[in-house]
Formats: C-alpha cells, sequence, structure tokens
C-alpha cells in the first residue's frame, strides 16, 4: 500500500475521525508501555497532548534484559525527572570490565559534556514501571491490560486512524482513536505486521538469554562484559560463540547471561539456555553461579538491531524502540535507544500537531525517519560491519588476545561500543568516531 502525497488530507481526515471526546480518543495513542513508549508517552503529555498508553500487561511485569544502563540510558532517566538515587533503589555502576584473552581490563565510563559519567542498574520488571507511573503523573492515561489486536485505517487514505484492542480480564473489546498512532510494542511488534511493516531479514538479530543467582558478587560497582566464553567440562575447553556478561543487582542476585548474534554459524544450531548453563558451570564456585543459587528460570528474548524493519514513519503510524529495530548492533543495547527513540517521536509530534494544515502536519511527521537516520544511520551502518566480523570466533579471539593488552585502545573502543562521545567538545577519539559515523551511508 502506497504512501499518501503530502497534499493529500491523511492527517486531517484522521483527526476528523475522533472530534467527539471521549475516554477512547486523544491526540496520540502509544502502544506499549516498555521504556520507548513510555518516555515517549511522558514527553508527550509534558508538551500537553492527550496521550493514551495502552500496555497489554498489567505492572509490575518481566523483561528479559541485562538490567544494566549506560550513561546513555541515565540521562534519558534524567530528562524525565525521576529520582535515580541510591535511596530510590538505582545501583550506580562505574564503567565496564572486559574479559577476554586471558586479560581483565577495567575502564571507567567516561567524562564527557554530554552524559553523565555513571551508569545504573535496575531489575526490569520494576524499571519500566517507574517509567509508565511517570508518564502518568505527566498526564498520559494508561490502560494496563489492554491488549491492542489490530490497527483502524480510514477508508479513502489508508491512514492509521485508531486500534482495536480486548480490555482487561474479560477481554471486553474496545476501539481507540487518534491521528498519530506511535508503535512501541516490541520486536514483533504486531501493529507494524498488521500495517504491511516486515523486519528486513538481512539486517543483524541477536538473542539474549539471561537468569538470576544469589551470589556475593551482587554489589559490584562495574558492569561485567566476557568477550569469550568457554566450556570447561570436557576433556578440552571448547569456545563458544557469543558474548557474556555479569551484573551485580544490588539485592543479593547477579544477573547472568549471554547474547549470540545471527552472524555466527551457531546462531540456529545450539540450545542457549543449555550454553549459559555451560558457562555458568566454568565460572568460580564461590561467585555462586549454581543452579541451587538461581532464583528463576532462564528467560530468552530478541534483540532486534540496526533499522531492521522500516520505514520508521508511514500512514500515521510511527515505530519506536525495538519495534523499529533500534538495538545498538556494536553492544545489544536497546532501552536507551528506545527511549531516545521514544523521545524523538514525542518531538516531532508535538510540532506536528501546531501545525496548521493537514499538509503542514503531515510533512512534520514524515521528518521522523530523517532524524533517527541522521542520528543513528551512519553509526548503525558501522555496527552492522562489526557484526559481520565478529561472527567469525576467529576475529573474536584475535581482537580480544591483541586487543585488551592496550588499554588506549579499549578506551577508544569502549566509546565506539558504547556510543558515548561529545559531538563537539570532545577529545581525539570522539573526533575519530564521530567523523566516521558521518562518512559512513545513513542506510
Amino acid at each position: 500500500m502506497g504512501e499518501p502525497t503530502v497534499t493529500e488530507p491523511s492527517y486531517e481526515a484522521a483527526a476528523s475521525e475522533h472530534t467527539t471526546p471521549s475516554e477512547h480518543t486523544a491526540d496520540v495513542i502509544v502502544v506499549g508501555a516498555g521504556p520507548g513508549g513510555s518516555t515517549a508517552a511522558y514527553h508527550l503529555a509534558r508538551s500537553g497532548l492527550d496521550v493514551l498508553l495502552l500496555e497489554k500487561t498489567a505492572f509490575p511485569r518481566e523483561k528479559v534484559c541485562g538490567d544494566g544502563l549506560t550513561p546513555r540510558a541515565t540521562k534519558q532517566l534524567i530528562a524525565m525527572g525521576l529520582d535515580i538515587s541510591e535511596e530510590a533503589g538505582w545501583l550506580r555502576n562505574k564503567g565496564l570490565r572486559i574479559i577476554g584473552g586471558g586479560q581483565r581490563l577495567q575502564l571507567d565510563w567516561p567524562e564527557l559534556a554530554s552524559y553523565p559519567d555513571y551508569g545504573l542498574v535496575r531489575r526490569r520488571d520494576d524499571f519500566d514501571e517507574q517509567l509508565a507511573r511517570q508518564a502518568e503523573k505527566a498526564g498520559a492515561r494508561l490502560y494496563e491490560r489492554c491488549n491492542v489486536s489490530a490497527p483502524v485505517l480510514h477508508e479513502r487514505t489508508g491512514h492509521i486512524v485508531g486500534v482495536t484492542a480486548k480490555l482487561g480480564a474479560d477481554k471486553r473489546p474496545a476501539t481507540f482513536r487518534a491521528p498519530v498512532v506511535l508503535a512501541a510494542d516490541g520486536n514483533s511488534s504486531r501493529l507494524s505486521l498488521a500495517m504491511g511493516l516486515h523486519r528486513n531479514e538481512r539486517r543483524p538479530m541477536g538473542v539474549a538469554v539471561r537468569t538470576y543467582f544469589t551470589s556475593p558478587r551482587h554489589e559490584d560497582d562495574y558492569l561485567e562484559s566476557w568477550l569469550e566464553l568457554w566450556d570447561r567440562r570436557g576433556a578440552e575447553d571448547r569456545l563458544l560463540p557469543g558474548y557474556g556478561w555479569v551484573f551485580g543487582m544490588g539485592d543479593g542476585t547477579s544477573n547472568v547471561g549471554l547474547g549470540i548474534l545471527n552472524s555466527s554459524k551457531s546462531f540456529k544450531e545450539l540450545d542457549w539456555r543449555e550454553v549459559l548453563k555451560a558457562w555458568c558451570a566454568s565460572m568460580p564456585e564461590e561467585w555462586g553461579y549454581t543452579p541451587e543459587n538461581m532464583t528463576g528460570p532462564i528467560r530468552g528474548a530478541a534483540l532486534p538491531m540496526a533499522f531492521n524493519r522500516q520505514p520508521h514513519y508511514t500512514r500515521g503510524l510511527m515505530l519506536v524502540g525495538d519495534s523499529g529495530g533500534l538495538v545498538n548492533p556494536f553492544n545489544g543495547e536497546g532501552i536507551a535507544y528506545a527511549m531516545e527513540s521514544g523521545q524523538i517521536a514525542a518531538e516531532v509530534v508535538t510540532q506536528a500537531h501546531h501545525r496548521q494544515t493537514p499538509a503542514q502536519r503531515e510533512l512534520a511527521l514524515r521528518r521522523y525517519p530523517t532524524v533517527l537516520k541522521d542520528t543513528y544511520g551512519g553509526y548503525y551502518t558501522l555496527g552492522r560491519a562489526f557484526v559481520k566480523l565478529i561472527g567469525n570466533p576467529k576475529v573474536m579471539k584475535l581482537a580480544t588476545e591483541r586487543g585488551l593488552s592496550h588499554p588506549v585502545l579499549m578506551r577508544f573502543t569502549l566509546k565506539l561500543l558504547a556510543n558515548l562521545t561529545d559531538p563537539t567538545s570532545g577529545d581525539a577519539m570522539d573526533r575519530v568516531i564521530n567523523g566516521l559515523t558521518k562518512v559512513a551511508p545513513r542506510a
């Protein structure tokens, strides 16, 4: 289905669908109250727009995640006015500890004008609710147990004018209407699929599996990244594909998990829960990463990377976070990019809302994909090349053995992988990274 031209009154047609005020009409609908959706709803509400935030489950609810937040995500939390003090239940971290090639290197987060010099840790089952409640405080109307089933399309233009949903435990049908809808419903993004937007299978995809253990390492000041995973149970040590992490949660437990990219030959061959068990079995016994100390099941989730679903705006629908494949291909980080894209989407929608004519409003909305590509396009192109390289275990092994012995090189790598640079006032490393992202194609 083709997009209407800018002069076609698609926005006006959508707006006319909900001119009668009711609790199920709004200026904007946000589907999904994860980090991206709640951030968008917060900023939209703060701008004075009437926002419906529709979440299919009820809080608190579980999500598979490393629970570790870099300074990029921390900056977004500060912008939302959240209390991120230790007294409010947040655990701060100083940087990243990298382990591989028989070496261990501890790197502090860089001191930058653009980002704080610390990250945070918080469980996802609580983290997401913190953001959703903050959006509510700003004025967004949150509907929990609201399972969105399909878009409502304008008969003539094909423009989305709302969504149908099933509400509450009794799954009663409901229709919500707005001239703009944000899909923040995750990797599977049923709403995007219903609008004809499918994943680009040539773009990278990752899988993460994780669990929790009671452990004496629960108050670690550093996020820990393992660039080599070894299975030491057999007669010979076996190098496993992927990378691992250990994040102390500050509550008596550690989040232990691993990620694998689809550029690896082993992506579809192995049972990743068994791989995680094998890796944990190779850990020192005193760390406590043993089956009897496991506090919950091993869970897995997909990591959609590098703009693997596009366009990010079409016919009134905007894609935010995982629904648009915004996970960083360099390090698997998704929360920061979900929140940033939510804020960007909110700014674009707010500007569009205050334009005087339908054509001007539609023109403003179509700016969203351009802003995303200007912000991340070149960086994600570099990330796709990186994913292909490290999919080869020999390359990964060589990189860890040679690279970890050079702290200056690793500080550069940390900035690159975590996407932490100052755009104008940075050092030589920042200038190199920023220069590379500018010359790379914004695909």
